[in-house]
């Protein structure tokens, strides 16, 4: 995937790894609205692979592809043996957490804090490549703390591409583990996306996407300038009808008008699988209510789906009723 982008000059639009959100329902609706989108899974521990509930941590829907599945470690025969678990479940990408600065992750010495480390980064690469059948692949920061990035980022694309990462992520600000939660460590440390484009520039034949900060498709296609791929987090799961514009804005295809009324109905029938199975409502509606930021009728959508699908024997109806609340005259104005 990677070394066909770099050769073909195509880019890479992704929906980033987001702890409590970017699960398999959250992923199937994504799908829906984009083909071409890269998915990637919530970070799941490498332990939890190992000893925990497998099919519940890795199992999801076939139409997920392409789908990357992003492990937190930083022993590299655990996350070796996770890899290797992982391979019967088909992921088109392992993923490993080196951006992440939530308060689980610097307890197990992964994520973020791994920014200091970068000779053990390299190490578990080495060890995930020698079992992967997929690309390997680094998410990151430019550093953290008091660390230089301009001297430690370069350091560390250099170690983890020669360890053999096929691609490498990279968060445009500093992770500040002291002193800052997750949530704040998303938005105040300062974004440098010049660095990132400096290390494009200085690494033409190393994949290098960007994240951070990045809040539409019209600022996604301005990074997508000067580097490979680009990724959002919040921003695509806040307004996600921006998804349904990826594959026309960034990957070229023909502009069509997305059809909603699918979109309902597979959700319904999506919905009536997963609560046949045991599951909750709530569990799918939860990452809709992102839907039609700004339409009429989307506040009435989002009431609907907040209060109703958490209502016992809550079922598919929820949705058609919700969607029904929405005015769709103006969605050729949604896009973008």
């Amino acid at each position: 995937m990677y070394r066909q982008a770099l050769a073909s000059g195509e880019k890479i639009f992704a929906v980033a790894p987001m702890i409590d959100w970017t699960d398999t329902r959250c992923r199937f609706l994504h799908r829906q609205l984009s083909k071409r989108a890269l998915l990637f899974t919530e970070m799941i521990v490498a332990d939890a692979i190992i000893h925990g509930q497998r099919e519940k941590l890795l199992g999801y829907h076939p139409q997920e592809h392409p789908v990357a599945l992003q492990l937190g470690g930083s022993n590299p025969a655990k996350l070796a043996e996770a890899v290797r678990i992982a391979g019967d479940y088909g992921y088109d990408e392992i993923n490993l957490n080196v951006g992440c600065p939530s308060d689980r992750v610097q307890s197990g010495t992964f994520g973020a804090c791994l920014m200091r480390e970068p000779e053990v980064v390299a190490q578990c690469i080495s060890a995930m490549k020698a079992v992967a059948a997929v690309p390997v692949t680094v998410k990151c920061r430019i550093g953290v703390d008091d660390q230089e990035p301009e001297t430690v980022l370069p350091d560390f694309l250099a170690r983890v591409v020669a360890a053999g990462a096929d691609a490498v992520w990279v968060h445009a600000r500093k992770a500040w583990l002291q002193g800052l939660s997750p949530k704040e460590n998303r938005e105040v440390p300062p974004l440098d996306y010049d660095l990132v484009y400096r290390m494009k520039r200085d690494n033409p034949d190393v994949f290098i996407g960007i994240n951070g900060g990045i809040a539409d498709l019209d600022q996604a296609g301005e990074h997508l300038k000067y580097v490979d791929g680009v990724m959002l987090g919040r921003a695509a799961y806040h307004n996600t009808s921006i998804l349904a514009d990826v594959d026309h804005r960034i990957h070229g295809e023909e502009a069509l008008q997305y059809d909603w009324m699918a979109l309902r109905d597979t959700m319904m029938a999506y919905a009536a699988d997963y609560i046949a199975t045991g599951g909750r409502l709530n569990h799918v509606t939860r990452h809709m209510v992102g839907l039609f930021q700004g339409m009429p009728g989307a506040r009435r959508f989002r009431q609907i789906l907040s209060s109703d699908a958490t209502r016992p024997g809550a079922g598919p109806e929820v949705i058609e009723a919700a969607f029904a609340a929405i005015d769709f005259n103006p969605m050729k104005e949604l896009a973008g």
